[in-house]
């Protein structure tokens, strides 16, 4: 005969056991967070997930590096975690952030980004975060009309290098204010000089920390749909090749 009260206070210890070793795994997250807080109140701490050194999570600084923190918080460095495989290096922190973009951006809302589509069909999508004073921004945005030729939507992030207490913030807040944010994008990567406009609620604080989320350094960040990431400029051709697409040919 089943023992059905037994097997029924099994099955409560056994839940309970989960339920105290998430709450234990939780009160030490909140203890790290403290723990670096009270070190450097100045900054926001994020813990991101665990890493794949055992003992250590990793923790995101706001606008800041990645780091790794023991789990009693008493230890952490800075810097690229490598696991060797196939006889290779591979950037740990890389391989999670691609399957961590891929998903985002598959998710994520597009009505707060600034969007140069194909007159035709779309065939490939590219995420841009960008700054209206960097050169290769500027560079990469003159091809824009090259890019939509070939199929390629263009979406653009706001990613002020300078910070969100700076001139380069107000410059791309103005643009993403704009009754016509195509056209006063374009207009400031031109050089041209627009009265500052900086709306409340407009995303730019936004995307500068999810730009250091999924891991800019720098700008351009070109970030594919299947999250793979490319620092700095690329050529409209190279786009081509990368996405199996017929150059426009001048």
């Amino acid at each position: 005969m089943i023992n059905y009260r037994s097997r029924y206070s099994m099955l409560v210890v056994f839940f309970a056991a989960i339920l105290f070793s998430q709450w234990s795994l939780a009160a030490s997250e909140r203890d790290i967070i403290a723990k670096l807080a009270s070190a450097r109140p100045d900054l926001n701490f994020e813990i991101v997930g665990d890493a794949a050194l055992p003992g250590f999570f990793m923790v995101q600084v706001e606008a800041g590096p990645l780091l790794y923190v023991s789990e009693d918080g008493n230890h952490l460095f800075d810097g690229n975690l490598f696991k060797i495989v196939n006889n290779q290096f591979v950037d740990v922190r890389e391989l999670g952030l691609v399957a961590m973009r891929r998903d985002l951006f598959a998710a994520r809302r597009t009505d707060d980004m600034i969007i140069f589509k194909p007159a035709g069909q779309t065939k490939a999508i590219i995420n841009v975060f960008t700054d209206v004073d960097c050169g290769y921004c500027r560079k990469l945005h003159s091809e824009v009309p090259e890019l939509n030729a070939m199929g390629i939507e263009v979406r653009y992030l706001a990613y002020p290098r300078a910070g969100i207490n700076s001139e380069a913030y107000n410059k791309i807040a103005t643009a993403w204010c704009s009754d016509t944010p195509q056209q006063a994008l374009t207009d400031l990567k031109n050089g041209s000089r627009l009265p500052t406009n900086v709306c409340a609620g407009n995303p730019v604080a936004e995307h500068y920390r999810l730009g250091a989320k999924v891991g800019v350094n720098g700008t351009p960040a070109i970030v594919l749909m299947d999250g793979t990431m490319i620092p700095g400029y690329r050529p409209a051709a190279d786009f081509a090749e990368i996405f199996g697409l017929t150059a426009k040919i001048n």
